[in-house]
């Protein structure tokens, strides 16, 4: 087949949705498919996906993108979220909901081990903060909480793992998302026997590990029907989206980092070897061989706009009005600690709440916004301040997900970090990466889709004394309400 009737599909599987897209063999996006799904919180703390509903979107993305062009994929790769968990019982049938990142039920598990010394050596083996985002914790909570469920459970997966075995009947992990679970060793590349007898489970209840581009044929027979493609299509494993937004973002050079808000946060930048961070601030997760991903992820990106338009605000004013008129504000002194979800990175602290700190009378929805905004952004630059000092100097920041719809707010990020941002005009930068190495893993020449038009957004210093100032407040009023916060 021609190159111009080959393309590769790249499935995202997120929190919020799946974004799938055809790339082209010119490097050009063809088209590009979005299913949107839902999460529930059935009690506090707790944050669940259907994993049938994602499943579905997975296939009804494939399915549709198929049909668009015509005809079948040269190859398919994948994307996914981090730090989901469903286990399994011995007939392949879900127990629990899909547990996603930001559930927050085992952080008192979770605090715990982090403050001993065995917390200690297991973040230093796996890459992966003690935290209750990471499956390690999640499992450790479904023994002590949910025995029953914890004896049934004959395997543990994440989303994109269930989705594998769903399509081809095999139980595999990617090392990216396995290197994000707590219970992965980042340089032996196999289950750490360390963090398995910690949380009680055996080797055999994880999927194999395997490289990020390993390539997966034999489809079952419905499935490919169903899809609309042959069973013997090449799928790639592919990685976290975290790892493949670098990817994506072709930032795999020293120095260059990424910075992501969607419905939560990142800052990453790639190392050439395993560096864990002392203060255990920071993750290190494996892309491939000779390529990690240092950096820390907030909980708190695009989710807290979304609840301070739809609760905080009660809809009163749409989110396309707000935004705008809180980026004409000039700058103020009403200043958010943007916890709602409690924290990831650099505080790792999920009993962290929100908070406005400053109201004056003349505070209206708009400066509200501007100040969850400018919260966001602090906590990124808390995240940068560390990686710094971990990784070294950051010279470069590519800007990726979907608060870049806003040039003012990549202008405020500009502001705020003192640094210049750049915007590339790419599709889904973690889509983007799965192509790249599916492409790669294949022997598939992608071109440069004329690299695309290239935005750079450099600091106003006009207000870079004000930003230090209440940069600073940020720092000083999390740790003043970290002691007083109810134990």
């Amino acid at each position: 087949m021609s190159d111009h009737m080959t393309y590769i599909i790249g499935s995202d599987i997120g929190t919020s949705s799946t974004k799938s897209i055809s790339l082209g063999m010119d490097g050009l996006v063809k088209c590009s498919f979005q299913e949107a799904y839902s999460t529930s919180h059935p009690q506090p703390g707790f944050s669940e996906q259907n994993p049938a509903v994602i499943l579905q979107a997975v296939k009804d993305g494939i399915r549709k993108i198929v049909q668009q062009q015509g005809f079948a994929p040269a190859a398919i790769c994948f994307s996914s979220a981090m730090h989901s968990l469903l286990p399994l019982d011995s007939a392949g049938t879900p127990l629990t909901p899909l547990i996603i990142w930001a559930d927050n039920r085992s952080r008192h598990y979770a605090e715990t081990l982090r403050a001993s010394a065995l917390g200690e050596e297991i973040y230093h083996r796996t890459g992966t903060p003690v935290h209750a985002m990471a499956p390690l914790s999640k499992i450790i909570w479904l023994r002590e909480e949910a025995p029953e469920i914890f004896r049934k459970a004959a395997l543990f997966l994440g989303i994109k793992e269930y989705v594998i075995r769903e399509l081809f009947g095999q139980n595999l992990v990617d090392h990216s998302i396995a290197s994000a679970t707590g219970l992965f060793d980042i340089r032996t590349y196999q289950w750490n026997a360390t963090a398995l007898a910690t949380a009680g489970i055996g080797e055999g209840q994880l999927p194999k590990p395997v490289p990020a581009d390993y390539v997966i044929r034999g489809l079952k027979p419905a499935v490919a029907a169903e899809l609309g493609i042959p069973a013997d299509t090449p799928f790639v494993i592919g990685g976290s989206d975290g790892c493949l937004a670098q990817l994506g973002s072709d930032a795999l050079d020293a120095g260059h980092a990424t910075l992501t808000i969607g419905t939560s946060g990142a800052v990453r930048m790639v190392i050439p070897q395993v560096a864990t961070d002392k203060q255990q601030r920071l993750f290190t997760y494996l892309l491939t061989d000779g390529v990690y991903i240092s950096g820390g992820a907030s909980n708190n990106g695009g989710i807290l706009l979304q609840w301070l338009v739809k609760d905080f605000l009660r809809g009163a004013i749409p989110m396309e009005e707000l935004l705008p008129a809180a980026l004409a504000l000039p700058p103020d002194d009403l200043i958010c600690l943007p916890y709602l979800l409690g924290e990831r990175a650099p505080i790792w602290d999920s009993s962290a709440s929100a908070s406005f700190i400053g109201i004056r009378p003349h505070h209206a929805a708009e400066h509200f916004t501007r100040a969850v905004m400018e919260g966001i952004c602090y906590a990124l630059l808390s995240i940068t301040t560390a990686l710094e000092e971990t990784a070294g100097p950051i010279r470069k920041i590519s800007v990726s997900g979907g608060f870049t719809q806003s040039h003012g707010w990549i202008q405020l990020m500009a502001d705020i970090f003192g640094k210049e941002m750049t915007l590339d005009n790419r599709p889904d930068a973690s889509a983007l990466g799965a192509i790249k190495l599916g492409a790669k893993a294949l022997g598939l020449a992608l071109g440069n889709g004329g690299d695309g038009e290239q935005l750079a957004f450099s600091p106003d210093s006009r207000y870079a004394a004000h930003y230090r100032q209440q940069y600073e407040r940020f720092i000083s009023l999390h740790k003043l309400l970290k002691t007083m916060e109810p134990r």
